[in-house]
């Protein structure tokens, strides 16, 4: 807000979008670095099916040695969490010892017998 002190009229100051300054930060490197991390959130939630999200943080110091007139460092954070695929997971059964074991201990075993081989054929 200014005063104009020869009228004493108030003008409110006109505050540019917080895009604009996105946009223009370090000469457009961060919208271009969010834009890429959030087409990498896009296509993970499209190929996983799940939801996803993408924090970002604007980070403004205070001027140096508390000089009212020097520059405030500006700095822009980001934060994706994109989902991931679900991991492939297996049966196990517990034996005695309370090791996982592929086959169930409690199962009896099944001994299979093999017939003999023989290049022998008979004619129908």
């Amino acid at each position: 807000m200014t005063v104009n002190k020869e009228t004493g009229e108030i003008h409110e100051a006109q505050q540019a979008p917080v895009a604009a300054f996105l946009a223009s930060h370090l000469n457009g490197r961060t919208e271009e670095e969010l834009s890429a991390e959030f087409h990498t959130l896009l296509d993970a939630v499209r190929t996983h099916g799940k939801k996803g999200s993408m924090t970002i943080t604007i980070v403004v110091d205070p001027p140096a040695n508390g000089v009212e007139s020097a520059p405030m460092p500006i700095g822009v954070e980001s934060a994706l969490k994109a989902p991931k695929p679900t991991p492939v997971k297996n049966l196990y059964f517990l034996d005695d010892d309370g090791q996982p074991v592929r086959e169930d201990p409690r199962q009896m075993a099944i001994e299979f017998r093999t017939a003999p081989a023989t290049d022998n054929f008979k004619d129908a």
